[in-house]
């Protein structure tokens, strides 16, 4: 579709759907400026690994026992209010229109708090749930995120080894590092040597992100770094 016709397009579609805020529901925006100015954001001093509030910048008390692989997670936004709904709409209820929205989010974090990155990497999903959901709504987000920064994305060469049970439903952080555990691999040697910079929705325990660093970083990627929208504290 050429860029005028899908303009015309979209403009079209707000007509007859008018964009509405998540938060308020007034008319001309997902996420109006009044309720972005009240989500929670995180803002430094973070635990250097997961990116946690923490007093001073210092490691806290479970990155200390953590052998983590990852340089570390950085994100925006606390999960909850207004951008938890987001999440739960983009990921779940196949709200992709917002997904400019969320990347352009993302953008403005990295603009402030850059982080090293030759390539965006978003964490696979396993082809089943691919088939179930259409979509990966991480890749919807590092392909927004490339075209506002010029990155490049690579989409294929981090994969998913097998079906597991999602993060969401498991029930503690050794769960959730289990669950994960070996599961990523690269299936080639285009992101080695790179600056790795892995993009995701939403982060708990960091688990995920952090067993796609060890597959990354034993195929040769220099550093990685996770950014994703919102995480739990």
């Amino acid at each position: 579709m050429l860029p005028h016709t899908a303009g015309l397009k979209g403009a079209a579609l707000d007509l007859i759907f008018p964009k509405r805020c998540l938060g308020c529901g007034c008319e001309g925006e997902f996420i109006c400026s009044s309720c972005l100015y009240k989500v929670n954001r995180l803002f430094p001093p973070l635990c250097p690994v997961c990116g946690r509030p923490q007093l001073n910048g210092v490691l806290c008390p479970e990155c200390i026992s953590w052998q983590a692989d990852i340089e570390g997670i950085r994100s925006p936004f606390v999960f909850n209010g207004i951008i938890r709904e987001a999440v739960h709409q983009f990921k779940y209820k196949n709200f992709r229109a917002i997904s400019s929205v969320l990347a352009g989010l993302l953008r403005d974090y990295m603009t402030d708090y850059p982080l090293p990155a030759d390539v965006l990497v978003p964490v696979p999903l396993h082809p089943k749930r691919l088939r179930e959901r259409g979509y990966n709504q991480s890749g919807m987000l590092a392909a927004g995120l490339g075209n506002l920064t010029g990155l490049p994305v690579i989409n294929d060469s981090l994969v998913r080894k097998r079906y597991t049970l999602p993060q969401a439903r498991t029930t503690s952080v050794e769960e959730r590092r289990s669950n994960v555990a070996s599961l990523f691999t690269c299936s080639d040697n285009r992101l080695r040597g790179k600056r790795v910079l892995l993009i995701d929705d939403v982060a708990t325990s960091g688990a995920t992100l952090n067993a796609c660093a060890r597959a990354l970083k034993n195929s040769g990627a220099v550093s990685v770094w996770g950014l994703v929208l919102a995480r739990e504290i």
